[in-house]
């Protein structure tokens, strides 16, 4: 996808130099590199279709390079360092230049910087957001020759200027290296224990210090932001000598510990098991949660902090269960109870019945409340007539009895038609 970008946004990426752009995509039409450290525009030329470049912000000193930049219709070269104006002329071969812009540039100052401009760009429409009238331009081609020799006079001051500014900055960047060599050689303890406060002292010098506003300088201030962010990741990256936290006490004793600082609930149903509700993050990943369930204790570590729960009975861990709501994210842990569950009985022993036929068995399991004698099958006939069969019987039906007034009950006149039939069961 790259190779058919038409628009790519680099701004703030502390980009050192321009490369690779003009290979991958040809096809640009805008591109934005504000707010970098590039000191020099180059390899651009090739891409042809190009329409805005940004380059606000930068450390850039001359304008070079464009002239291949056929479709090139604005340039954006706000608070960059171009002294030298005279290079404002490789402009001349973008034809399709209608903006440009140079504000806070040090070329900016010169007398008579926007006639010259005006005059060796006559394509531009607006300069600096500031509309070319025809007037002006009528004007600036007039008085050309003298502005020229005007901003070249002050072109040649500039660049006197620069390169003492240079072997200044080269000059302090040396001794300021001596220096850190030496304290860091000839360091002693009471040094070392005023280290905090003399990094203070050096950062508030090193801003309130007063500096030109060069590509050094702005490149320096780069360097030592940079320098304390690194020192800072790599102290948040130090490892922390954090005390462990005690979960279980040397006596033997499991603390209850809420790190995460969770809510739960922990109820009891009627199956005889415990309920843990626990409040866990909606939009937690499941993969960041253990839990242990021991006999007596709950352990839950959420991201790497631990939830301990003491639990008022003992349960069961390996019938015990972890699910995860799907709507409010919550963690619920059942829990069975290892007391109070309803035990199986004994099996009792099967007793076996033999028929006529000597090759079939069939068991018979006793009534419950009744106990059966084992009997020996060769006693089965002979045990056979114990109990009479027929009229034979002497159990015969309970009579009404004779002496009615000892129960109370007043005795009534036998009627002549009653028959006592033995078969019929007595009232009771």
């Amino acid at each position: 996808e790259i190779f058919s970008l038409e628009e790519v946004t680099l701004h703030q990426q502390d980009i050192e130099r321009i490369e690779h752009i003009d290979k991958w995509c040809r096809d640009l039409k805008i591109l934005y590199l504000q707010n970098n450290l590039i000191p020099k525009i180059e390899n651009v030329g090739r891409l042809k279709k190009l329409e805005y470049l940004n380059l606000a912000l930068n450390n850039i000193e001359f304008i070079e390079n464009l002239e291949g930049c056929e479709s090139l219709q604005k340039l954006d070269l706000t608070v960059n360092f171009v002294g030298k104006l005279s290079s404002v002329e490789s402009l001349k071969q973008n034809l399709h230049l209608r903006e440009l812009y140079l504000v806070g540039n040090p070329c900016t100052e010169f007398h008579g910087y926007r006639q010259y401009v005006v005059a060796f760009l006559p394509q531009l429409q607006w300069l600096d957001g500031k509309e070319i009238g025809r007037g002006e331009r009528i004007q600036a081609q007039q008085e050309l020759d003298a502005v020229r020799r005007r901003v070249l006079e002050q072109e040649a001051d500039y660049v006197e200027k620069r390169k003492e500014q240079k072997r200044s900055g080269l000059k302090e960047t040396t001794e300021k290296l001596l220096s850190e060599n030496q304290n860091g050689t000839h360091q002693n303890p009471e040094s070392s224990s005023k280290a905090h406060t003399d990094t203070e002292d050096k950062e508030k010098e090193f801003w309130e210090k007063p500096c030109p506003f060069t590509p050094e300088s702005r490149l320096e201030a780069h360097r030592h932001l940079e320098d304390k962010r690194r020192a800072k990741e790599k102290e948040r990256d130090k490892p922390k000598n954090k005390t462990l936290r005690t979960l279980i006490t040397a006596d033997g004793r499991v603390l209850n510990i809420n790190e995460p600082k969770l809510d739960f609930n922990l109820t009891e149903d009627e199956n005889n098991c415990m309920l843990l509700d626990l409040h866990v993050y909606r939009h937690m990943d499941t993969s960041l949660l253990d839990v242990d369930v021991q006999p007596t204790y709950v352990r839950v570590t959420v991201k790497g902090k631990v939830f301990q729960l003491v639990l008022p009975a003992e349960v069961k861990p390996d019938s015990s269960t972890a699910q995860r709501s799907q709507t409010t994210g919550h963690l619920l842990l059942i829990l069975p109870l290892a007391i109070g569950e309803i035990k199986p009985k004994k099996p009792t022993a099967r007793l076996t019945s033999v028929t006529s036929n000597q090759n079939t068995r069939t068991e018979t399991r006793p009534a419950p409340g009744r106990e059966l004698l084992e009997v020996d099958p060769g006693l089965v006939g002979s045990l056979a007539n114990i109990v009479p069969k027929g009229n034979e019987s002497s159990h015969k039906p309970l009579q009404l009895s004779q002496h009615p007034q000892r129960c109370g009950v007043e005795e009534r006149p036998v009627s002549k038609d009653f028959v006592d039939d033995p078969e019929v069961p007595p009232l009771m």
